[in-house]
């Protein structure tokens, strides 16, 4: 996502500062940016103290592992950047005078009781379990981005992501999309998780970069849901990525993991009346495109 992200924001004529410690990310994805006279990039971990010394007008902090397999294999990471690396980028646009977007996450929503979900909604999360690391390092984001505004003076807002997908995302990512696409590029059979019931929403990069550009000009403090509200099961989902592909493929079942979710479906009502925003791409759309983009990155490992 970062990635597109900065290909907005530069055709339209911004100055991009980008920092990462390329924990899940990768140099590859912004390689045309580095020769680009207003791309600056710089390689730091969030949860260390942040310097620049030039004016910003915004401060975006989109740093985490968001994959279940990233965050469960770096757990005391990902809660430093909830928790450390917030602290820091509030600071940073505290001490510069800017915008300040935190990009939170459908999680905060845990496992929930309601559908679809709106902003009003508490959630439902175990704050204990192996999806916590994550999902309440994301609320705590939350309480800090809403404590700075409030106590700080910092024009400081809330996005909540739901599932987003497209090309840059990596084969072994963990999440369902890559899985599939890739599961199918190697001939392998589908992984199915639990009963293949749970729902998701899909959401595709573009849509959600057009989202996150109209809420960060908007002056608002949200939260605000960017997601697309169309809801498949996970079955339902494989069988569309089968079709996009042209094949045929079996499924192996494996038991759910902890805490996982069993639904997830975004209300936008918000979104649509505040930014004038909603998704256009449709998921057979996006997954040619991404299936394409996944075609070139395993002829190029191969």
């Amino acid at each position: 996502m970062g990635s597109h992200l900065c290909e907005r924001l530069l055709s339209e004529g911004h100055h991009v500062v980008a920092m990462d410690n390329l924990k899940t990310g990768s140099l590859e994805n912004i390689r045309t940016l580095l020769h680009e006279p207003k791309f600056h990039f710089i390689e730091q971990n969030v949860s260390s103290y942040i310097h620049y010394p030039d004016p910003l007008d915004a401060v975006m902090h989109f740093a985490s592992p968001a994959s279940p397999v990233d965050y469960m294999n770096e757990p005391v990471h990902t809660l430093k950047a909830g928790s450390l690396g917030s602290h820091n980028a509030l600071g940073l646009a505290k001490a510069k005078g800017a915008r300040f977007m935190l990009a939170s996450t459908s999680e905060v929503y845990g496992d929930p009781e309601v559908s679809p979900q709106d902003e009003t909604y508490w959630g439902r999360v175990n704050p204990i379990g192996p999806r916590s690391v994550y999902d309440e390092a994301k609320r705590f984001a939350e309480a800090i981005t809403t404590a700075y505004r409030r106590y700080e003076g910092v024009d400081a807002s809330i996005i909540r992501i739901f599932n987003t997908y497209g090309p840059c995302m990596r084969l072994n990512d963990g999440r369902v999309v890559p899985n599939f696409i890739n599961q199918a590029l190697q001939g392998q059979p589908m992984t199915i998780y639990g009963d293949g019931r749970q729902t998701r929403s899909f959401c595709f990069v573009s849509d959600l970069v057009d989202g996150i550009v109209r809420m960060l000009w908007s002056g608002d403090q949200g939260p605000v849901n960017l997601g697309n509200p169309d809801e498949f099961t996970i079955l339902e989902f494989a069988q569309v990525v089968q079709e996009v592909m042209g094949i045929k493929s079996q499924y192996v079942y494996l038991p759910l993991p902890e805490d996982d979710p069993k639904q997830r479906r975004p209300d936008i009502t918000k979104a649509r009346n505040l930014l004038g925003w909603e998704p256009k791409v449709k998921l057979r759309e996006g997954l040619q495109k991404t299936v394409a983009y996944f075609k070139t990155v395993v002829s190029v490992s191969n």
